[in-house]
């Protein structure tokens, strides 16, 4: 059973990897950037800080637990645990890829790329509760996965098992933020006095 599941994922990927044209290559490089989304983190600081005002504070903080957990998470427990390497670390793999990046540490089950940009959906899309930017998390987060299986730096289960992981930390810290907040968050209400 594992040999089938296996061989589909390394089929997946060679299909995806293998449909590209030189527009792709360029949204998928951007894609896979950290420093490319900068305006796009900024919007979404900019929402939370106009939706809690003060109590934002406490929605940063969680966000940035959330993203923390996922990231060691995919690292500590499955990456050294599993040590599944990446595609492009396997000669046999990477003979019938096509790289235009570079291919990243050895080991790639599972993303981490998946496992915070999903972390990050999975707070902002409960914190906010706005239909638009649900879809815009989840789309922006679908770019990111598709992105590093058409680089051919994970396999198809990599980015969809980092998602879930990173789903699942970044819901669980939005539960415990909505507990905080509602327990101590008339702390930052107050305003000081001089």
């Amino acid at each position: 059973m594992i040999e089938v599941i296996n061989n589909f994922d390394i089929r997946l990927l060679y299909w995806i990897n293998g449909h590209y044209n030189n527009l792709f290559d360029q949204v998928m490089l951007f894609a896979s950037s950290k420093s490319g989304w900068m305006v796009f983190y900024l919007f979404l600081l900019y929402i939370i800080i106009k939706k809690y005002n003060r109590r934002a504070v406490f929605a940063i903080v969680f966000i940035a637990l959330a993203i923390t957990l996922s990231d060691q998470i995919s690292v500590h427990l499955f990456k050294n645990l599993f040590q599944r390497l990446r595609p492009c670390h396997q000669p046999e793999v990477m003979e019938n890829l096509r790289m235009i990046t570079g291919c990243g540490g050895q080991y790639g089950f599972v993303s981490s790329h998946a496992a915070n940009s999903f972390a990050l959906a999975g707070i902002v899309i409960p914190l906010i509760k706005k239909r638009w930017l649900t879809v815009t998390m989840l789309f922006w987060g679908l770019l990111i996965i598709y992105s590093r299986v058409y680089l051919g730096v994970h396999y198809p289960l990599d980015v969809m098992a980092g998602s879930l992981l990173g789903f699942a930390a970044g819901y669980a810290m939005a539960a415990l933020f909505f507990t905080v907040n509602n327990k101590w968050g008339y702390l930052l209400d107050k305003k000081t006095t001089p």
